[in-house]
């Protein structure tokens, strides 16, 4: 049977499209595939009108122990990518396969898994990604099972950069352990050059796999036709970018700002990539000339001397200028410098120095003590103590629905005098001295937990300091263009009114328009006492907890620091505004989280 030109009606009643849209809102592709599955195979068993049939589900899914699971936690795509590269490899070997996000992985379950597999990331200093949190929480309570016939292993994404590296996946290696699982191989710290870790642990995943899969089911799953042929996505990645033209680049902070704030403009015309407001854009940088020059000279290397790495061989200039990070500082090139003698930072790296550590890696970059610490290099210890040049993600601050294949951006441009030089951020300064016509690298990052709500009737509460504000122009552009009931209430903060009021003149004609329903500023600098958003959602707690019990989400996007504290003052909103207990506060909380109504772009 076909299906041509449209449906002659909605074949669902209203109320029964709504429940569809609550059900199907945050599943990932594996989710949403298993699911159409489902009710295929009801349908068929309808149709039928027999008995004979098997239970559709059972014809889906296979028993929990003849199968691998994979879980994963990620907050900016890594550890998604690594466990779905590790689950498509499996599925090419003939294993069956389950992948699920944290928070949509059915804990009940936990006790019956036989082979699980955990991809999980460490945000900045221990912080856990969001998609995680609660099943972070069920592992660390008493309801977490015993788990003797659990055959288990974890890799750990992480920045090196911070103390606890990887904190987050070491301990939940250690808390299936103590609940009787059985682990099958070493924990994985992957850095941000993330294969040289992943690639032998997945390596590892895979024969063990093999071995304690003895049996696999053979499933019988319903054949669907969808309305809609399944259009496959543009395969643009950090491994293979799109070439995009920046077609505006505008300074949206006038000159005596403390802050140079750009607004970026960006054509994706040919790339097929279709963005959701929540997405992120990935940008491939480059370094900074005036940096890799002066490189260059404290070390007194040839930049056209060839180099070989890992089998690949470039020019020394060229591995500086786009293939590692000389804007970050890192723990393992510390200790490649202090290996040669230097009792200061040998000192540094000791653990009871990890404050000062702390600080030094925050506020300096590799140049900085490559002039302070003189030591001999070559080209090949240098690159092999630097790390890869990653990728950055920008919040895309457009629809598509509004600007069409265009994509805006906005960053903040890091730039800051020192005593030996000037130092930028690397992404930052790349797209701000990106002249119009010029070309960038760059591919999409979905992120699905980011996403406004499935009925536009709902009501959004949207907290954006600084350029954190850029996801929530997508959702205001987003939600007016389709018409969406839902009232939108904006919470925004910077130092200063007069020149950090970012896209104030657009704010302005939304709130005119009726597209903005509510903002509430806080400027920090503008009197002695300093005001932040998390003080304005204190001020206003009556009626944020009133939105909330109305059923509206929350996204909150900026500084993981920011986040950290806005979230505390959220958990008083409650307590104050809901007659709760701080107990309870966190479970409202968590119970905001399960529901998909309270959302974090951190970084």
């Amino acid at each position: 049977m076909s299906v041509t030109a449209t449906l002659p009606r909605l074949p669902l009643p209203k109320e029964r499209v709504q429940h569809l849209e609550l059900l199907t809102q945050g599943l990932d592709t594996a989710g949403l595939w298993w699911l159409s599955g489902y009710a295929a195979g009801l349908a068929v068993r309808v149709d039928a009108a027999s008995d004979a049939l098997p239970d559709a589900r059972a014809a889906t899914e296979p028993e929990t122990g003849a199968r691998l699971t994979i879980v994963y936690g990620s907050q900016t795509g890594n550890a998604r990518r690594v466990a779905e590269q590790l689950a498509q490899r499996l599925r090419d070997a003939g294993s069956d396969v389950r992948l699920a996000r944290a928070d949509a992985y059915p804990v009940r379950e936990l006790a019956k898994e036989r082979l699980l597999y955990i991809v999980i990331s460490t945000q900045g200093d221990g912080d856990p990604p969001d998609d995680a949190r609660g099943f972070l929480d069920f592992l660390a309570g008493r309801r977490a099972p015993k788990l003797d016939a659990l055959s288990f292993a974890v890799l750990g994404l992480g920045d090196s950069s911070y103390p606890q590296f990887c904190v987050v996946g070491r301990k939940l290696d250690a808390r299936l352990a103590e609940l009787g699982a059985r682990r099958l191989f070493a924990f994985g710290d992957a850095d941000l050059d993330i294969d040289t870790v992943a690639d032998p642990w997945t390596q590892q995943a895979l024969v063990h796999a093999r071995e304690v899969l003895k049996a696999q089911v053979q499933v019988q799953v319903a054949n669907v036709t969808p309305l809609r042929p399944r259009v496959e996505p543009a395969t643009w990645s950090a491994a293979r970018p799109f070439k995009a033209e920046v077609v505006a680049n505008q300074r949206i902070t006038p000159a005596g700002s403390s802050k140079d704030v750009r607004h970026l403009e960006i054509d994706l015309s040919g790339s097929g990539l279709d963005y959701e407001p929540g997405d992120a854009l990935g940008v491939l940088p480059r370094n900074p000339e005036p940096l890799v020059k002066a490189v260059l000279e404290a070390l007194r290397l040839d930049g056209d001397a060839a180099v070989t790495q890992a089998e690949a061989t470039h020019p020394l200039r060229e591995w500086l200028t786009s293939k590692r990070e000389l804007t970050r500082l890192s723990r393992p090139f510390v200790a490649a410098l202090a290996s040669s003698g230097d009792a200061d930072l040998q000192s540094l790296l000791q653990p009871e120095n990890g404050e000062a550590l702390r600080a030094l890696l925050a506020g300096r970059q590799p140049i900085d003590l490559l002039q302070k610490h003189p030591a001999e290099w070559s080209g090949e210890t240098l690159i092999a103590a630097l790390r890869p040049l990653a990728p950055r993600l920008y919040s895309i601050a457009s629809s598509r629905a509004v600007v069409d294949d265009e994509i805006h951006l906005t960053v903040a441009h890091v730039e800051r005098e020192t005593e030996t030089g000037m130092r930028w951020g690397a992404a930052s300064h790349w797209l701000a001295t990106r002249a119009e016509g010029e070309a960038i690298e760059v591919y999409l990052e979905r992120n699905e937990r980011f996403r406004l709500p499935a009925d536009p009737d709902r009501d959004i509460i949207m907290v954006g300091p600084g350029t954190g504000i850029a996801p929530f122009r997508a959702f205001v552009q987003q939600r007016a263009a389709a018409g969406a009931r839902g009232r939108n209430w904006l919470l925004f903060g910077n130092p200063h009114f007069r020149s950090d009021f970012l896209y104030q003149l657009e704010w302005q004609a939304a709130l005119k328009d009726g597209s903005l329903h509510r903002m509430d500023v806080a400027f920090s600098r503008d009197q002695s006492e300093k005001i932040y958003v998390q003080h304005r959602l204190r001020e206003h707690g009556r009626e944020v907890f009133d939105w909330l019990e109305g059923g509206a989400h929350l996204y909150v996007c900026g500084a993981t620091t920011m986040a950290r504290d806005l979230e505390a003052a959220l958990r008083d909103v409650i307590v104050e505004n809901g007659a709760r207990d701080t107990e309870a506060a966190d479970a409202y909380i968590a119970t905001l989280c399960e529901q998909h109504r309270y959302a974090r772009d951190v970084y």
